[in-house]
């Protein structure tokens, strides 16, 4: 799809082609319609970011909430998201061994206990290695910190998301 195409979409169609941008979360792309029309990819990312980030922490949470558990429940029982499908795929998480899927649950437990969320990263920057290790440093971090890092990882994902549906 082309920017001019994206700038003389009907809102609905709009909304149906990036509300998934940011996960099970329309109402970022129903929110930035109005900035339209963008003139490029960034453009458009950075109004998700903005609108993102003038959201209330309620909103916020919500988004964050929204996000599946790395290799858990949704990834087990078939009902992830094709983009979250793909993405965790893309690290692996879908092929791991008896130990290294103990260990994640293990920590995804604890984190979600400790932040109220599950652990979000951009896994298709990372490997299983390198997930496993920002999930041990990250659980470290306070509630603060743990908040600002999981939405900036969340912009990442919708930033990677947004180039898949750009041309």
């Amino acid at each position: 799809m082309t920017l001019d195409e994206i700038n003389t979409l009907p809102d609905d169609l709009f909304i149906e082609t990036f509300g998934s941008i940011y996960e099970h979360s329309p109402w970022v792309a129903r929110q930035v319609i109005a900035k339209r029309p963008f003139d490029s990819l960034a453009h458009l990312a950075r109004e998700m970011q903005r609108c993102v980030s003038a959201a209330s922490h309620a909103d916020k949470l919500s988004l964050l909430r929204a996000h599946p558990e790395l290799a858990g429940k949704a990834a087990i029982d078939g009902t992830l998201t094709t983009a979250s499908r793909q993405e965790q795929a893309s690290a692996g998480l879908d092929r791991m061994l008896a130990d290294e899927f103990k260990s994640l649950t293990e920590m995804n437990a604890a984190y979600t206990e400790k932040f109220g969320f599950p652990f979000i990263i951009c896994v298709r920057l990372h490997t299983k290695a390198s997930i496993m290790a920002a999930l041990r440093q990250r659980l470290d971090h306070s509630p603060a910190q743990e908040f600002d890092a999981a939405l900036s990882e969340v912009d990442s994902i919708a930033r990677l998301r947004l180039e898949g549906v750009i041309s």
